[in-house]
């Protein structure tokens, strides 16, 4: 997952109170970027791409983001967000007098046409110092649709236990890993009774199905990337390519040539 990001980016809408302009948007298309800072601000955050595929991390999780999800980044959360090669990135920023039906925790979602093509409209608008009677209107509709959002299941839980942090910086670090439990314990001595439990505890997961979300992720990402599904196959070390696709079709419905189609 490592990647040269040679441009940082900041943007200071997530600070602003006013409730006469309850939500700001910023868009633009950015290569090999990322934010300035890990940070977080008192207005919840949509973060949503037009094209390209983003990576969102907050404490206790990892998005892979393509275009046809967004994340949903919850007031005050802390947050880290990567955009490696060509994105164009569309967010929203919301007031906190408008946050009272809105989620209070930070997810991945898919992202549904109706609510795309509002924030579109919503971005046309260019931050104006105030709202007309319409464009409130189209903001109301907005924020509804953003009360029924449904995380999805494309999420890579994290954790502070530094026993497992190391273990999960070392199989990012090396995506194609065939090494099992056993060895992993051994080398943050302890059992593999102890780490798998520490696993569940602290991930809701399993070793394995950790593992095997963190090559799914990855294999979205490189989709994105517009990498052969061969090649992507075979840096996440399956010994074949139908093994690859078997896989990814069980965990998200469709095969790895079709997952990222309109």
């Amino acid at each position: 997952m490592n990647v040269d990001y040679t441009t940082t980016i900041k943007i200071d809408h997530g600070f602003e109170a006013n409730s006469l302009r309850p939500v700001t948007t910023y868009s633009e298309t950015i290569q090999n970027a990322k934010c300035a800072n890990s940070h977080a601000h008192p207005r919840a955050q949509l973060i949503s791409c037009d094209t390209g595929i983003m990576e969102v991390v907050t404490k206790n999780n990892i998005w892979i983001v393509n275009a046809l999800q967004s994340t949903w980044i919850a007031s005050n959360e802390e947050h880290q967000v990567y955009f490696p090669n060509n994105v164009k990135v569309v967010t929203a920023f919301i007031d906190e007098s408008k946050l009272g039906n809105l989620p209070k925790d930070s997810f991945a979602f898919e992202t549904s046409a109706f609510l795309k093509s509002l924030l579109e409209k919503i971005t046309s608008f260019s931050n104006p110092s105030m709202y007309t009677e319409q464009q409130h209107r189209i903001v109301d509709v907005f924020l509804d649709e953003l009360s029924n959002l449904k995380p999805s299941t494309t999420f890579l839980p994290t954790s502070q236990d530094q026993r497992i942090k190391l273990i999960l910086d070392a199989l990012m670090n090396d995506l194609s890993s065939k090494h099992t439990i056993d060895y992993y314990a051994n080398q943050s001595f302890v059992s593999p009774r102890t780490l798998s439990r520490l696993f569940n505890k602290e991930l809701g997961m399993s070793f394995g199905d950790w593992k095997m979300r963190l090559k799914l992720m990855e294999a979205v990402k490189q989709l994105g990337e517009k990498k052969s599904v061969k090649e992507i196959a075979f840096d996440l070390g399956y010994e074949n390519v139908s093994s690859f696709i078997a896989t990814f079709k069980k965990h998200f419905g469709k095969t790895p040539t079709n997952y990222l189609e309109k």
